[in-house]
Order: structure tokens, then C-alpha cells, then sequence
């Protein structure tokens, strides 16, 4: 499942893809309109800022905009930036890959080689899928 953070994360980029054509939009009004925490949003909308999805606008008329293109931001970055992995076991994992303590041999395990296969359509649906597709789906 995706976390909090993460669907929070989500959310906050479509609003901020709704309402690109304003400039930069307040923290408070996402927080408001999604019934998020200010401060948990805010430590959000800097992680996304620190990896090139976001720029901010400080004083008068401040606040958080898109610097790249919805078509140009792929779920699978924005759930790896903030959830991690998307596999859902550490041994099948591309980036974050760990080897399971119970399992004697990887290439004999039928759990791994499942999990594997789970873990490439997911790839291949999240790496395809961009914020685009969830404003054309709203």
C-alpha cells in the first residue's frame, strides 16, 4: 500500500497540475482542500522541491509551482522518492535490494520468482503512468 505521505504527495501534485496556469499556489490551500497537516505537507512539498519536481516562490505571491511538465513526472519516481521500493519483498528488489534471511537459495525460491513478476507489471504500469494521467482522470 501507499503511505500517507506518498498519497498525500499525490495529491498535492494534482492540485498543483490544476492549478498551474496561477503560478504558485499556498501550502494552505492544498493542506485545506485535502484536510492534510500543514507541516506534514510542507516537509513533503521540500522533498519534492529538493528532487526537481517543484520550485518555490518566497514573500508576497509566494509559494510552491511544477517546474516539470505533468507528462514528465512518472508515479514510479515520486512513490520511490518517498516510499522507497516498489517491489514487496527486499530480495526482488531493483534498487533497494536486500536478500531474505529465510531463503537458503534465491534461484530456487517460487516465492521470489512470483514476486518478481509482480514487481515487473507494476513497473511497467507505474513507469508509464504520470501525474498527466491522473489530471486527465480527475
Amino acid at each position: 500500500m501507499l503511505s500517507k505521505k506518498t498519497k498525500y504527495a499525490l495529491h498535492a501534485l494534482t492540485y498543483l497540475g490544476k492549478h498551474k496556469a496561477e503560478g504558485t499556489v499556498l501550502i494552505h490551500n492544498i493542506a485545506e482542500e485535502h484536510g492534510i497537516s500543514h507541516k506534514f505537507l510542507e516537509n513533503i512539498l521540500l522533498e519534492l522541491r529538493k528532487a526537481g519536481y517543484l520550485g518555490s516562490k518566497k514573500g508576497k505571491g509566494g509559494g510552491y509551482y511544477l517546474i516539470k511538465e505533468p507528462k514528465d513526472i512518472p508515479l514510479s519516481r515520486v512513490i520511490r522518492l518517498l516510499d522507497g521500493p516498489i517491489a514487496l519483498l527486499p530480495c526482488v528488489s531493483l534498487n533497494y535490494y536486500e536478500p531474505c534471511a529465510e531463503c537458503k537459495n534465491e534461484a530456487l525460491c517460487g516465492i521470489n520468482k512470483v514476486m518478481a513478476q509482480v514487481r515487473d507489471e507494476t513497473l511497467k504500469i507505474l513507469e508509464n503512468k504520470t501525474l498527466q494521467d491522473i489530471l486527465e482522470g480527475e
